[in-house]
């Protein structure tokens, strides 16, 4: 390959690596933790040792979800017209649902809630469940926590990671097999911080390319509809879109009165259709009481690379085609445009597989977010001035900000998992975003290496604060959890201290980095003067020594 097409795949690589680092260490860091999201939501209950002995066993009890939709109609006329009922699971023992009022927002109950007459707007509002820690994750993930507008930057920067991915490969490539597994350890840091990008970046890179197209996908699909729908389609593709999603199209009110099918009827239904190994987790209904009603249950198929499918049937008691299956989107039946939507999303977060699975996603993600970290940072240390004290204010404008952004995030984090026991009512987001911004602010106003250094330790504390109020606040410590087997409980704080651990290990790193690395590297911590202050004095810079001998 021409000298000059490598040196333009180099700037593609490099800038548009820069450009997109920051929100995608963001998403990755975040969605590393949302592999495991179901876990989450019985780990930030405060009452979830109850909860663990009050979980059912088996299928769910269709009585009760008959009891739960009839009072749900008769409190709430919207969600007759539709709502989502989710089924009680481990983690998650109670019946709940959300649907849209006629105003268009969203609301939210579970089934004491509902028996405690808490039935107003603010109380069933679903901003409150938004605001629950798992939930906020996944915002994080896939907006950087900033709704819509941040889902279509994540889009647009999939994309961006994507060209970064081709790029870095073709870029890579003419040294692939000398390079291949080159991890040289020494006193020459950089280039061992290179080769474990390096190495990084190539082993997981099928794991990346899965990212970035099914990532780009997920945040544009309803930029591109919309633009196909005016371009191509003369309007007609946007009100086909629910019956190309879902197993059930949006129907109309027959204006006939017609008593519901017993639940349990409905989940027997969708298992014959579904397989032995269709699990359902949900049911969306349509019309109730009326005669042109419909269930559309979905849930997960062990064994299936889009796992996730849904079943409709038809749900009016009494009428000609009362139980029928009208629609069937699980993995037996589904037609293409399901069936690669469903595969895309198993791809994207793991649904496919076991808990070892989930695992190798979680340390991809954590292996993703160090990659745009370290990108980062080798790219300022590449462009350091030999043996010249003052650096370019734009190389430590841009060690500042991927400190603060990148271990800011992390800090914040850890304070939002404290947050959600300490504070369960309070949306996450106001925990995160004050400490996010916090060390991004501290981060500008301090040596990068400097700002590192307080912002790891910082992390060290938090991240160790979480076993802490796990057990003080939920009263119930890892220790208590593991002997009960709840590992979806204990797992979080056995990782917490884990990743406390990794965060020091860290942080001894980067002060030894920054002790004994070139003087004038950003990276640095400035000399100690003769006073016993630190800082290069401003009359005369000091002579920097030149680089060791090369063998």
């Amino acid at each position: 390959m021409k000298a000059a097409t490598l040196r333009l795949y180099q700037t593609l690589h490099t800038w548009v690596g820069l450009m997109a680092g920051w929100a995608l260490f963001i998403a990755f860091f975040a969605g590393a933790l949302t592999v495991f999201h179901e876990e989450l939501h019985s780990w930030q209950s405060v009452h979830r040792a109850r909860h663990a002995a009050a979980a059912p066993a088996g299928t769910p009890d269709g009585a009760s979800v008959d009891r739960f939709v009839q009072a749900l109609a008769a409190s709430h006329p919207a969600a007759a017209a539709s709502v989502y009922v989710s089924l009680p699971t481990a983690g998650e023992p109670e019946l709940s649902a959300y649907w849209q009022e006629k105003n268009g927002a969203w609301q939210f109950t579970t089934a004491s809630r509902l028996a405690a007459g808490k039935t107003s707007p603010a109380e069933t509002s679903l901003e409150r469940v938004r605001g629950e820690l798992a939930n906020f994750l996944n915002s994080l993930h896939y907006s950087l926590g900033l709704s819509d507008a941040g889902m279509y930057l994540m889009g647009a920067i999939s994309v961006l990671y994507g060209l970064a991915l081709v790029s870095g490969v073709l870029l890579h490539l003419p040294r692939l097999k000398k390079d291949l597994l080159a991890v040289r350890p020494g006193r020459n840091l950089k280039r061992f911080w290179m080769d474990a990008h390096n190495v990084l970046g190539l082993f997981s890179l099928p794991f990346h390319l899965v990212f970035a197209v099914t990532g780009a996908m997920f945040c544009l699909s309803m930029v591109l509809v919309m633009a196909f729908d005016t371009l191509a389609f003369d309007g007609k593709l946007m009100p086909a879109v629910p019956r190309l999603t879902a197993a059930a199209p949006e129907v109309d009110s027959a204006g006939r009165p017609a008593p519901l099918l017993p639940a349990a009827t409905l989940l027997a239904a969708a298992r014959a259709g579904g397989g032995t190994a269709f699990t359902p987790t949900s049911i969306r209904y349509q019309r109730i009481g009326d005669a042109n009603a419909v269930a559309e249950v979905r849930g997960n198929a062990d064994g299936a690379l889009g796992s996730y499918g849904s079943i409709a049937l038809h749900a009016a008691a009494g009428q000609p085609r009362s139980g029928q299956v009208m629609g069937d989107q699980t993995p037996a039946g589904r037609d293409t445009n399901h069936a690669v939507y469903s595969a895309m999303y198993g791809l994207h977060f793991g649904t496919f597989g076991d808990v070892a699975l989930r695992f190798v996603y979680l340390v991809a993600g954590l292996a993703g977010a160090f990659l745009f970290y370290s990108g980062n940072l080798l790219w300022i240390e590449s462009r350091r001035k030999q043996r010249q004290a003052v650096q370019p204010r734009v190389h430590k404008l841009l060690a500042q900000a991927t400190v603060g952004v990148c271990l800011g995030c992390c800090l914040g984090v850890a304070a939002a998992f404290s947050g959600a026991l300490l504070w369960p009512e309070r949306p996450a987001a106001q925990v995160y975003f004050p400490v996010f911004l916090a060390a991004l602010a501290w981060s500008l106003l301090r040596q990068p290496a400097r700002a590192a250094l307080d912002l790891l330790y910082a992390t060290v504390a938090a991240t160790a604060l979480i076993p802490v109020c796990s057990a003080l606040v939920a009263g119930d410590p890892f220790w208590r959890a593991a002997q009960r087997g709840d590992w979806a409980v204990a797992g979080f704080d056995i990782g917490a201290l884990a990743m406390a651990c990794g965060f020091a290990a860290l942080a001894h790193a980067t002060r030894k980095r920054a002790r004994s690395g070139p003087l004038d590297s950003v990276w640095a911590l400035p000399p100690a003067r003769p006073d016993g202050a630190t800082g290069v004095a401003a009359t005369a810079p000091p002579v920097l020594p030149g680089p060791p001998p090369r063998h």
